[in-house]
């Protein structure tokens, strides 16, 4: 196959205000700092995925803005293929976050190009990959479709359930492995209701204290690995994207969540997102070191 891991999903600019403490409505507060990184749920698994090794394809949209230019440097600077990456008369999808004191946040998101994936008069053209992987920062039908050429197209599709929001049962049915965590499998209606509608395996993330494989014949816990975190975020992005490359290169699912928990883990000892996810060699070197 042409790909390992072909990532369908959004690509944004987070804009990030360090405040003391978050605004009051109506109330205006200087930041002590602020900064600009590449972010959205799709663009970091599919840099998650490169890190490790993964060839990588991205499938979205940008904005015809110094932001979508700025995004695409990101993607070809880590490796990752954007032929299928669309440019629209849409602005590049943004995140307004700020963040306080005590590491709270308050976020407002906006779709922008992201809500055109799929969509202007274009058939969307899935590439071939080993591994067919999105979230729901793009549109569902989107992903159904997608997920239903990656099937024809002898692909394992997996599906990251954020941010949560209800899934239609040709989604559910359409989908290998799904990777919520503890909230949104709640939100879901839980494992069993997931696997009754068609879904073939179930990984719920767990944070600190772990992840557990779910199916129908099966129940597993993945341990955590041991570190002292200091920024959480960006984490179940590189959870899923060593998940995901490992499950590419061949690995069983509990192998593939073992060391995507290690990578999890990593990505907690540095702030920021893309900048936290780990490399391949990184979380080999860690896994020997804990052995």
């Amino acid at each position: 196959m042409a790909f390992d891991v072909v990532v369908v999903g959004s690509a944004n600019l987070d804009l990030v205000a360090q405040l003391d403490r978050l605004p009051l409505p109506g109330e205006t507060l200087r930041a002590n700092s602020y900064a600009e990184y590449a972010g959205g749920k799709g663009l970091n698994q599919a840099v998650a995925c490169a890190r490790m090794g993964a060839r990588t394809a991205f499938v979205g949209c940008l904005g015809n803005d110094d932001a979508g230019a700025f995004l695409r440097t990101v993607l070809e600077s880590e490796g990752i293929d954007s032929t299928n990456v669309k440019i629209v008369e849409a602005p590049t999808g943004r995140a307004f976050i700020n963040v306080d004191a005590y590491g709270e946040n308050a976020i407002v998101v906006i779709s922008g190009a992201n809500a055109m994936v799929g969509s202007g008069g274009t058939a969307l053209q899935i590439p071939t990959g080993k591994i067919v992987l999105a979230q729901l920062e793009v549109p569902q039908s989107v992903i159904a479709l997608a997920f239903s050429q990656a099937h024809r197209q002898g692909s394992q599709t997996v599906l990251n359930p954020a941010p949560s929001a209800p899934l239609s049962m040709e989604l559910l049915s359409a989908t290998d492995v799904i990777v919520p965590n503890e909230t949104e499998s709640v939100a879901l209606g839980g494992t069993d209701v997931l696997l009754e509608a068609g879904v073939g395996t179930i990984v719920v993330t767990q944070g600190e204290y772990g992840a557990e494989i779910i199916s129908k014949t099966e129940l597993q816990h993945i341990d955590a690995f041991a570190v002292t975190p200091i920024d959480t975020v960006g984490a179940g992005d590189a959870f899923i994207g060593a998940m995901c490359a490992e499950l590419a290169r061949g690995a069983s699912l509990q192998e593939a969540c073992q060391t995507a928990s290690v990578a999890g883990s990593l990505a907690t000892t540095v702030r920021g997102a893309v900048p936290s996810l780990p490399t391949r060699a990184a979380v080999i070197a860690a896994q020997g070191k804990h052995q």
